[in-house]
């Protein structure tokens, strides 16, 4: 399993960094929307959708749900020149940010609540809105920041929070197994350890710190960032502990097998789908 995880991850891994910094906005929106759709995809196993007809029309319900956003907030005016982000879009973000406060409730107290949705399609279904939606929007959000003064700019902060989610995963997959005794979710993810979140986060923060090293930040600008990077790397444990909460309700293993190895797009992207959102309002309220 490890060697078939190292091996998609060394095939992949080239072509989303490609695809972050060379892909013309217009195109890297396309391919987002359509892993997105993917995604929803995966996500109607959580509803208990097996027919493929219907897990088609929630794939084309949250594809439209995107592209209306497209068409309505166009993502090459995303940022707005005297009055920074569009309202429309920021409140977006916040929608999406509020509903990983809900998700984090259901999260903790699963499965004392899971009563409440876990039979509702539809409440399932616009958890899976709340999830995926957001994470598009906040991907072109931080991809198209000062994309007219520097075209790379977006790209490097998309890179950012991808390095941030990596390394927090690696160090929790490395010092969990190596030292991780005490259970974090156990009524989740039995898998995951204190020990291997604390290691994700020391992680995360040495990648923070050779950052700031190297772009030579300021104390204070050091102790913002490392601020965020512990905040990010938190919501990506939530996003990453949601989806195993729905995979348990749902009674699937994985999302998917579209990915060897990794199992479904859901399963690489759940902790994005948390992160994205948090991230692009920190950028926006602190930059």
């Amino acid at each position: 399993m490890l060697k078939q995880r190292i091996i998609t991850a060394l095939i992949l891994a080239p072509a989303v960094i490609a695809a972050i910094f060379y892909l013309p906005i217009s195109y890297f929106a396309g391919l987002l929307m359509a892993i997105i759709a993917i995604g929803a995809w995966e996500w109607a196993r959580f509803m208990g959708i097996t027919n493929t007809i219907q897990r088609l029309v929630y794939v084309g319900s949250t594809s439209a749900l995107i592209a209306l956003i497209w068409a309505f907030l166009p993502i090459e005016q995303t940022w707005l020149v005297i009055t920074g982000l569009q309202v429309e879009i920021s409140s977006l973000l916040w929608l999406g940010v509020l509903w990983w406060f809900i998700a984090a409730f259901f999260m903790f107290s699963y499965p004392k609540f899971s009563a409440s949705w876990a039979k509702n399609k539809f409440i399932i279904a616009v958890f899976g809105w709340l999830t995926l939606v957001p994470t598009w929007l906040a991907f072109m959000v931080l991809r198209t920041n000062d994309y007219v003064l520097d075209e790379f700019q977006g790209a490097q902060l998309v890179m950012y929070l991808f390095m941030l989610v990596w390394s927090a995963d690696v160090g929790a997959y490395f010092v969990g197994k190596s030292m991780g005794k005490r259970k974090l979710m156990p009524n989740v993810s039995p898998g995951k350890t204190i020990e291997g979140f604390l290691g994700g986060v020391v992680c995360a923060a040495i990648l923070t710190t050779i950052v700031g090293f190297s772009l030579d930040w300021s104390s204070e600008e050091f102790i913002t960032a490392l601020l965020v990077t512990a905040l990010i790397t938190t919501v990506s444990v939530l996003g990453d502990l949601t989806e195993s909460m729905f995979k348990r309700q749902a009674g699937v293993k994985d999302s998917g097998t579209i990915l060897p190895g990794h199992g479904g797009i859901l399963d690489r992207i759940d902790s994005l789908t948390a992160t994205a959102p948090v991230f692009a309002l920190c950028y926006v309220l602190l930059a």
